[in-house]
């Protein structure tokens, strides 16, 4: 996992560096704002970002208000990292579009738990938009039915992959997830069906007489 710090005091930043890089992490340092801007706009960026609050030019605030409005095609986890410890502080931090906050200065311990946590977080975001994108691909292919139709021009059958005809309620069946109701529309019913029954009748009436 990549992540990036961006914290202007050079020896915050060190300590920073070396403490992630011994946890197993690939680190990316930056010293300013704007340098954590231009990493975090790479197609490779990290996906867990430490952004110290205040710094010269950019702060850590306005990189993550940047973050947010472009909406990465990957998910970045931001944390911050402020000497303010203040619930309105916290609070300015989390509306920004932080996902958590560390005071200085921060305990080894809660800062490896706190990075363990956004990695979690991320897992679980990209295992989350994995299985909606197998769903929607599952979707469109049950609900599309796509390319031309080889349909006889008098019984009306499909014929399949197989090069078997089938009826057209059993092709849509077996691609989809509809299923028919039979019935008689208007027209038929005045065309096939009232005839047919018109001829049942009159074919019963002189078996009747013949008895």
């Amino acid at each position: 996992m990549k992540i990036l710090i961006a914290e202007d005091e050079v020896v915050s930043r060190h300590m920073l560096e070396t403490t992630l890089a011994k946890w197993g992490y690939a680190v990316v340092g930056a010293s300013d704002g704007e340098e954590a801007w231009r990493v975090l706009q790479a197609e490779d960026a990290p996906e867990l970002a430490l952004l110290n609050w205040m710094m010269p030019g950019m702060d850590g605030l306005e990189v993550c208000r940047k973050v947010r409005e472009r909406s990465p095609s990957r998910p970045i986890y931001i944390i911050v990292l402020t000497a303010r410890g203040s619930r309105e502080d916290v609070v300015v931090g989390l509306e920004a579009g932080a996902d958590d906050y560390i005071t200085k200065p921060f305990d080894r311990g809660e800062l490896h738990a706190r990075v363990k946590v956004g990695l979690r977080v991320l897992q679980l975001q990209v295992s989350l938009a994995d299985r909606v994108r197998e769903l929607e691909e599952a979707l469109a292919r049950v609900k599309q039915l796509q390319g031309l139709l080889p349909i006889c021009s008098y019984c009306k059958r499909i014929r399949n992959d197989r090069n078997y005809w089938q009826q057209v309620e059993a092709y849509i069946t077996e691609r989809s997830e509809a299923i028919f109701s039979h019935g008689i529309c208007p027209d038929c019913y005045e065309k096939v069906a009232k005839p047919e029954l018109e001829k049942l009748r009159t074919q019963a009436a002189r078996d009747h007489e013949d008895r």
